[in-house]
């Protein structure tokens, strides 16, 4: 009875009326558009859920003549992302471009660096093998504690623990991908005179999934407040293709198929959602394993680890710090108001 009345509870937490929200952030896109003097909306579509409910709120808002979709491929996508994109596109009737990212990525050398940083641990590892970086849990002996697993031509898989050097040197490199693709957005949106919407919904928002420089930069983020079972909602209300809600939540960066569940989040993003809501509520202990299913380790693991990921999402999303001019007096801020703060902005409507 206690595990259902709890996540009976936390369900009523995660339930919105998904044409009333559609309408709300649709407003929202409005007025912060107008707000910024823009014209329009540039948004990046990846073939995932997230980005796709983006692209139709956008066009909901400001109307499909006035948003321009870029899919971003590179030789290391899987082609039936981009397939995926395109029919998000063609069913909200958006006009899009497709922009390779290879040449550019090769020219700042994002692969060689990542594959020579691999055959450092990986002997061998070279043309025809494939990668991915995947986090371990609490068996790991640490907190999200990465490992990279590697496939040979032949289809052997190898599993290395990662130190915190090989690990920087990978994901600096793989972190390109992202980088180079927001470099286009803004490319277009400054010829357009549009707004560049990013697409992280709030686990991904709050919990810092997402690359400083790269995807967490944004004019505007429309879904930043919806768990990601919501977007699932408006998705299905705002006639995603079928085959975009279907696909299983990806980073599409590895060549190995990697979910996000394995790299960055370590749960299934249903139970994710509850646990999440029901910390934000105040939960207890028992409830919230009552609510998930899990059990007392898996539990206090989780928790340490989202304070740990809060933290990191605060450092990815803080603003550049910047001196007071000389002239002024200790503690005393340009406004004159006193001490500059850091603060975090927080550009999403308020709910969920």
């Amino acid at each position: 009875m206690a595990e259902l009345a709890a996540t009976a509870h936390l369900e009523r937490l995660l339930a919105i009326d998904p044409d009333a929200e559609a309408d709300r952030i649709a407003a929202w896109i409005r007025a912060q558009v107008r707000g910024l003097r823009r014209r329009g909306v540039v948004i990046g579509v990846s073939g995932g859920v997230d980005s796709a409910v983006t692209a139709a709120l956008a066009a909901r808002a400001v109307g499909v003549d006035r948003v321009f979709a870029l899919l971003m491929p590179e030789r290391e996508s899987d082609p039936a992302s981009t397939e995926r994109g395109l029919e998000v596109v063609r069913r909200f009737g958006l006009a899009h471009a497709i922009v390779d990212i290879t040449a550019p990525l090769e020219a700042l050398g994002a692969y060689a660096a990542r594959d020579a940083a691999i055959a450092e641990v990986v002997p061998g590892y070279g043309p025809g093998w494939r990668s991915k970086v995947v986090t371990r849990g609490p068996e790991s002996g640490g907190f999200g504690q990465l490992a990279l697993v590697t496939e040979d031509p032949n289809g052997h898989r190898r599993e290395v623990r990662l130190d915190s050097r090989t690990q920087r040197a990978i994901v600096a490199a793989t972190n390109c991908k992202q980088r180079v693709r927001k470099l286009v957005e803004y490319q277009h949106a400054e010829r357009l005179h549009h707004a560049v919407a990013g697409t992280p919904n709030l686990l991904e928002y709050e919990l810092g999934f997402f690359v400083r420089g790269g995807d967490g930069l944004a004019d505007l983020k429309p879904i930043a407040h919806l768990y990601k079972s919501q977007v699932y909602r408006l998705a299905e209300a705002l006639g995603v293709p079928a085959s975009v809600r279907r696909a299983r939540p990806s980073t599409d960066t590895y060549t190995l198929p990697q979910g996000q569940d394995e790299f960055h989040f370590v749960l299934d993003h249903r139970r994710l959602d509850l646990l999440l809501a029901g910390l934000r509520a105040g939960f207890s202990d028992a409830a919230l394993l009552a609510a998930t299913g899990l059990d007392p380790d898996r539990l206090a693991f989780l928790k340490d680890d989202i304070a740990r990921k809060r933290a990191l999402a605060r450092e990815l999303d803080r603003p550049a710090l910047v001196p007071p001019p000389s002239s002024q007096a200790p503690g005393v801020g340009p406004s004159g108001r006193g001490p500059d703060r850091c603060d975090r902005t927080r550009d999403a409507p308020a709910g969920g």
